[in-house]
């Protein structure tokens, strides 16, 4: 399936895609929110709920434009890499579980966006410098050589 097949074969089972979608996909959270989906040998991710989906697409654009420093971006704006947008994905998740919990884990991406809401009342209003430290410090999986 050549790459213009898949995006059309996405965008048709695929209604509302995850904001977290390489996180979750990566291991990097859970979600119970998140449906699995199987495209020709590829996985994506969609998100059951709108108005969830809603909360998560905005912390992502709050953690782009705080980690725009911690990135070494001109513009927040940018398309990110792919090691870029993972390192705001996981690192901006696991951030958020230690300014909010202490726990190291992250764990339900949906549990923690509505528990960052309810404990500072916005998403705006979320510790960015603490969470921007952990996206600076995660460390994507490097590759193995093979011989």
């Amino acid at each position: 399936m050549d790459e213009t097949a898949f995006r059309q074969a996405r965008k048709a089972a695929v209604g509302h895609p995850c904001p977290f979608e390489k996180a979750l996909l990566a291991g990097c959270g859970t979600c119970a929110l998140a449906q699995r989906r199987n495209i020709a040998e590829r996985e994506a991710v969609a998100c059951v709920d709108g108005v969830a989906r809603e909360a998560c697409d905005v912390l992502l654009r709050l953690l782009r434009r705080n980690a725009t420093f911690a990135l070494h971006l001109p513009h927040p704006e940018n398309r990110l890499t792919h090691a870029q947008e993972m390192k705001v994905q996981c690192g901006g998740l696991e951030g958020l579980q230690r300014a909010l919990t202490d726990a190291q884990e992250v764990g339900d991406v949906n549990a923690l966006v509505q528990a960052a809401c309810r404990s500072r009342g916005s998403l705006e209003d979320l510790p960015y410098s603490v969470i921007v430290q952990s996206v600076a410090a995660y460390r994507t999986r490097r590759r193995t050589r093979q011989p």
